[in-house]
């Protein structure tokens, strides 16, 4: 016993030795939650708790292994000596497939089902939208996809949807739509990701024996990230506890940024009125970062109406002051932040200890570019610029107007955006066989399409060029109109139109030429460069969760960061937008790097900025701005 509580707080004791009721644990951000899980779960163990009876859930496959490794690392002794079960650690999804292919017959579902990714459920919608005659420009099957799914995480059922849509055409047609789009599932006996969630609910909501099976099973149940739960979520695992009400719950409202795709951090509430018996136990003492940066982000999320209060403490000194820094333009920022890397390379600091964050992916490239100017070794979290899916059209429409045999290139953007040229008249088109009428004159058409941006790139400049396209194609009309990752997109694009203006100078066609070639060569030269150890690029979204030595914020400008979120400026909104940013600060171990630009190019052109918000309500004593010490660029042999 004496052993499982070494070297844990005060706090973390009490969640360890907490046995039976309901336990709600609020952990601030380097708080020691998942070591606290661990021990929680051999403490159990210890009191004579079977491992097979115990459940811990998270949200990533990485935290779930990372969980299951710790708890396995304290158990190992027991388990192997009394040959014992081990305790399910698991994703959400991940359970809710375990439980589907073992009792999912008694709703219909075969054992060997299939699981679509993304691209495979957004295929069948199309089919689906295909079948019903409907016009796919009106109903885009992106956002049909993407509000269906939001529909399924609020527990709701095509039928229920569809009689509530009434006469209303809109609803109605998306009614139709997510029923057909049911049909094909079955037919081809799959289940989208939603449904592993859902479709375990109804399960254990309709069948008596299934549903105490596993509330007997699963006496003592453990959620992490607890604020990032949607609906069906909160419903799975209030079913599972409903019997013995065993269920511990850790989470943090201040860290709840994932509202976009349905989660909702008032469960935490909920949990509350759901056990009112219930034991709160705040954990306070953060391991990870200074005193500095937490003061700076304790005053940065005081600001929140929406949460429950609480104070980080530090053991660690106070470490350095924030560096901010004010750059004229987004290369000199860019630069800032690769001077500043070299300075921290030289003083012997790891590449994989330090991070670039920003708010929207298009921020990436000017970063890529810079890392690969200065030598600095850099891994993309997430997608890299030059690979997202929306700027390989541009590239192929250009490359396709320039070489019209190239068909490769056509198939890939013959129907970016939709235009009704199936995959039975491309292929006859490329074997020259006879097409319908109508088939013919839709090729004719984007071919025509093809030569006029053809025509374009002779007479004007690279940036003009990209800006065509977007327009012609109806690319930025089709983005305009959908969900807000295909409004991401279309940012992205708009980025490209900036990247473009450096060849202006150059006379038609040679600017957009020398565009090409030059993106080829930079992807190739990533590819050698491009290293796992490196500095981290990426989103504050895939950042949560993790931490480095140093961190960098960039693009800290009112309407970027915080975003203007298309149109939204609700309290809710920018409510969470300040999260973001209390998320970002605390990644950090040892030392915070800010920086904004006065003037970044949007879609081609300047754009005047006000620093973030968010910056001023860090204390001046905490911060330093960049003086021309921070400016000078070290010329370091690697």
């Amino acid at each position: 016993m004496e052993s499982l509580l070494k070297n844990l707080n005060e706090a973390q004791k009490k969640a360890v030795l907490h046995k039976d009721g309901p336990l709600l644990v609020l952990a601030g951000a380097g708080a020691g939650k998942t070591k606290a899980i661990a021990h929680r779960v051999a403490y159990l163990v210890s009191q004579g708790v079977n491992p097979e009876n115990i459940l811990a859930i998270t949200f990533t496959n990485k935290a779930a292994n990372e969980m299951k490794e710790r708890i396995m690392f304290l158990l190992k002794p027991q388990i192997i000596n009394s040959k014992l079960q081990t305790p399910f650690v698991s994703t959400f999804h991940s359970l809710g497939a375990h439980i589907l292919r073992r009792h999912g017959k008694y709703i219909g579902i075969t054992k060997n089902f299939t699981i679509l990714d993304k691209e495979d459920s957004l295929g069948m919608i199309k089919e689906a939208i295909k079948e019903l005659n409907i016009d796919p420009k009106q109903f885009q099957p992106a956002k049909m996809s993407s509000i269906i799914s939001r529909q399924k995480g609020e527990l709701v059922e095509a039928e229920e949807f569809l009689a509530q849509a009434g006469g209303e055409f809109f609803p109605r047609t998306l009614g139709m739509i997510w029923k057909k789009y049911e049909d094909i599932l079955v037919e081809h006996k799959s289940l989208d990701f939603d449904d592993l969630i859902t479709r375990t609910v109804l399960l254990l909501q309709k069948n008596k024996e299934v549903r105490e099976f596993y509330q007997n099973l699963w006496k003592y149940i453990l959620i992490d990230e607890y604020q990032d739960t949607n609906k069906s979520q909160y419903e799975f695992s209030k079913i599972l506890a409903e019997k013995h009400k065993n269920i511990c719950a850790i989470g943090d409202m201040d860290q709840a940024i994932y509202s976009w795709r349905g989660a909702d951090f008032r469960n935490i509430i909920n949990f509350e009125n759901e056990y009112p018996e219930h034991i709160t136990i705040i954990f306070e003492e953060n391991y990870r970062s200074t005193k500095t940066i937490l003061e700076a982000a304790a005053k940065v999320i005081e600001k929140n109406k929406m949460r429950k209060p609480k104070k980080l403490i530090s053991k660690k000194e106070s470490g350095s002051e924030i560096i901010l820094f004010e750059a004229m333009s987004e290369e000199e920022e860019a630069n800032f932040v690769a001077h500043q890397i070299k300075d921290l390379l030289k003083k012997k600091n790891q590449t994989t200890e330090i991070a670039v964050l920003y708010r929207a992916n298009f921020q990436s490239r000017i970063l890529e570019e810079v890392c690969l100017k200065h030598n600095i070794p850099y891994h993309v979290v997430g997608t890299q610029f030059y690979e997202r899916k929306e700027i390989k059209d541009i590239f192929a429409y250009l490359r396709a107007s320039l070489n019209p045999k190239n068909l490769l290139d056509i198939k890939r953007i013959i129907n970016v955006p939709p235009r009704g040229i199936g995959k039975v008249a491309f292929l006859n088109y490329v074997s020259k066989k006879k097409l319908t009428e109508e088939s013919e004159k839709r090729m004719k058409d984007f071919l025509e399409l093809l030569e006029l941006i053809k025509g374009k790139t002779e007479i004007s400049k690279a940036s003009e060029v990209i800006k065509y396209i977007m327009k012609q194609t109806g690319l930025q009309k089709f983005l305009e109109s959908g969900t807000d990752d295909d409004k991401e997109r279309l940012e992205n694009i708009k980025e490209m139109v900036t990247i473009a203006t450096r060849y202006d100078e150059s006379k038609p066609p040679e600017g957009i030429e020398k565009f090409i070639t030059d993106v080829v060569l930079m992807a190739d030269q990533d590819s050698i460069e491009r290293k796992q150890k490196g500095v981290r690029l990426m989103t504050v979204h895939s950042a949560k969760g993790l931490e480095f030595e140093n961190v960098f914020i960039v693009g800290l400008e009112d309407g970027l960061f915080p975003h203007g979120g298309f149109g939204d400026n609700s309290p809710d909104k920018q409510e969470e937008e300040r999260r973001l940013f209390y998320v970002a600060l605390t990644r950090a171990k040892e030392r915070v790097f800010l920086s904004f630009s006065v003037s970044r190019t949007i879609f081609g052109s300047k754009q005047l900025n006000m620093p973030s918000r968010f910056l001023s309500d860090i204390p001046e004593h905490l911060i330093r701005l960049a003086d021309y010490r921070d400016r000078q660029e070290e010329v370091i042999e690697y």
